[in-house]
């Protein structure tokens, strides 16, 4: 698709609606609710969808255009948001720094750093994907990043087979071919199936 057709809109000046019409009601989008990196696994597991997805609005700052933050933005065709992309600083995201795959073959990384931001999830809308919605996502991510003052952005994105689909619900935290058309760069590869692609500002 023409990604000049998009309009991309932080959470904050989005509404909690318009988050869940691009989440939906069923599926594993709806079920996370972009919760996985955000709590502990138990909690994760032993939290209600609606419960889910209240955090989210309230992470987001839905509605408050004048926030200090928020945790990623949509894509709007016209007026229907179709698409979400969780973009923010890598300590906002508890889960990464206990994680294995962002971290293999880089021990000097520093985990503590604030200003180190982190792409972890994707999400298009029922009937909008197969469009090259996510790799407008991906593109758009790397300004969202750059304008809120990050020095860098990452993502660890699934290395897709040539010829080879990937697992249904794979693809939340992006496919390497995504990032590398945005401009990231691969700076490591903790397993055949994943990688982690930066951007340093």
């Amino acid at each position: 698709m023409d990604a000049a057709a998009l309009r991309f809109v932080p959470a904050n000046e989005a509404t909690a609606a318009d988050l869940q019409a691009v989440f939906g009601e069923r599926g594993d989008a709806a079920g996370c609710q972009c919760q996985w990196y955000r709590m502990p696994v138990t909690a994760f597991h032993d939290t209600p969808r609606e419960v889910l997805a209240e955090r989210l609005a309230e992470q987001s700052h839905c509605g408050e255009p004048h926030a200090d933050s928020t945790t990623g933005f949509l894509a709007f065709e016209g007026d229907d948001p179709i698409g979400w992309c969780a973009v923010a600083p890598r300590t906002d995201t508890v889960r990464l720094a206990t994680m294995r795959v962002p971290w293999v073959g880089r021990p000097d990384e520093d985990r503590s750093a604030e200003d180190v931001w982190a792409v972890t999830c994707f999400t298009v809308r029922v009937g909008h994907r197969g469009r090259g919605v996510a790799q407008a996502l991906a593109v758009a991510a790397v300004e969202f990043a750059r304008e809120r003052g990050a020095a860098a952005v990452e993502g660890y994105p699934i290395v897709t087979r040539p010829g080879k689909r990937a697992a249904a619900g794979e693809l939340f935290v992006g496919d390497r071919d995504w990032f590398a058309q945005a401009g990231f760069v691969e700076v490591a590869r903790p397993s055949e199936r994943r990688a982690v692609m930066r951007v340093d500002f």
